[in-house]
């Protein structure tokens, strides 16, 4: 091949290659890092991207260099000398993508036990979940026995969530932390994270799991160690909005995920999937039942009572097995709101 040849492909392979790679790190493909697991996924991305670049660029600058350079004049039908296969060539363009097919293998495997190790001592944090909400309950350490509806972590400690669900099957999903993982009735799926950057991040269900899905959100909130246990010690025994032994209405309707799927004005909550909370009278006077009858039994027998233009089935039974604290006082909570938006 001419020296003029090669420096043409030189050129042509730097300008394609320069293009793609701007493409590919100019652009914000993936959200903000907040964990050492998400890091190492990070890696192995643009570990299989940087690749991906080099075979594109050489494949596309001979492609573009064959095209143009050996391009038939107008007219000419004629077929081109038959040529015989080159062994050695096609040994390289063998085992060169073997090579970096079996890189990539590797590096993946590396990482995948990488953030599958807890260590001896993890946080351990159970997560529920159920149509549509999310619970977190702290198995060990400062927070031990406090139950929240919101996902908090102490900075740069591993974390081993114990994910399962109550009825169907949702998702757990943290962008930012980088991994997904199943929750599953009946069975207990393991998640290790190792949070790297405080903030506040969203959780998200990713398992279409009804039609409150879109709402199934919280947040997990990454803090510093001391913030963290200050946090765990005022909340210890506090209830469910924070702790496990509430019997705040309020407490119990937030940590519930209530708001999911209810609008009620007396909590913020503005969902829309299940009837009105703040019209409960109305609706009791429509059922021809007590308004405390009526609301205990619209949560412990969903569908003893079906507002018209709402769908039989969306809300789960799974809260007829709230402790008979919680349920009186979310009952009476309910009740209470109801009278006031009168």
């Amino acid at each position: 091949m001419r020296r003029g040849s090669i420096v043409q492909l030189v050129l042509l392979g730097l300008l394609i290659g320069g293009a793609v790679t701007a493409i590919a790190l100019l652009i914000p493909w993936l959200p903000s890092s907040a964990s050492e697991e998400r890091d190492r996924i990070d890696f192995v991305f643009w570990f299989a991207t940087g690749i991906c670049i080099f075979v594109f660029t050489v494949v596309a600058t001979l492609s573009v260099y064959a095209l143009v350079k050996f391009r038939a004049p107008p007219g000419d039908d004629r077929d081109g000398p038959p040529t015989h296969g080159h062994t050695r060539l096609e040994i390289v363009w063998t085992a060169i993508p073997a090579l970096l097919v079996t890189s990539i293998a590797i590096v993946s495997g590396i990482v995948l036990t990488e953030n599958g190790n807890a260590g001896k001592d993890p946080l351990r944090v159970q997560v529920v979940a159920q149509q549509f909400a999310w619970l977190f309950t702290y198995q060990n350490g400062a927070a031990k026995g406090v139950t929240s509806p919101v996902l908090y972590l102490p900075l740069d400690q591993k974390v081993k969530l114990e994910i399962l669900s109550k009825d169907v099957i949702h998702a757990f999903w943290v962008p930012e932390f980088g991994q997904k993982q199943d929750a599953v009735p009946g069975a207990v799926n393991p998640l290790v994270i190792t949070p790297n950057q405080a903030g506040t991040y969203p959780v998200i269900c990713t398992e279409l799991c009804g039609l409150g899905h879109s709402l199934m959100r919280s947040q997990s909130v990454v803090m510093q160690p001391a913030a963290f246990e200050k946090w765990a010690r005022s909340h210890k025994g506090a209830g469910a909005a924070g702790g496990g032994t509430s019997s705040s209405g309020e407490s119990v309707f937030t940590a519930q995920g209530c708001s999911s799927c209810h609008t009620l004005t007396a909590a913020g909550a503005k969902g829309t999937v299940g009837p009105d909370l703040d019209k409960l009278s109305q609706l009791a006077q429509k059922a021809g039942t007590p308004l405390d009858e009526f609301v205990r039994e619209s949560i412990v027998n969903p569908d003893a009572y079906i507002e018209p233009g709402y769908p039989r089935g969306v809300m789960p039974p799974t809260f007829a097995s709230l402790p008979k604290a919680q349920l009186d006082a979310l009952v009476a909570y309910l009740v209470e709101s109801a009278k006031a938006s009168r």
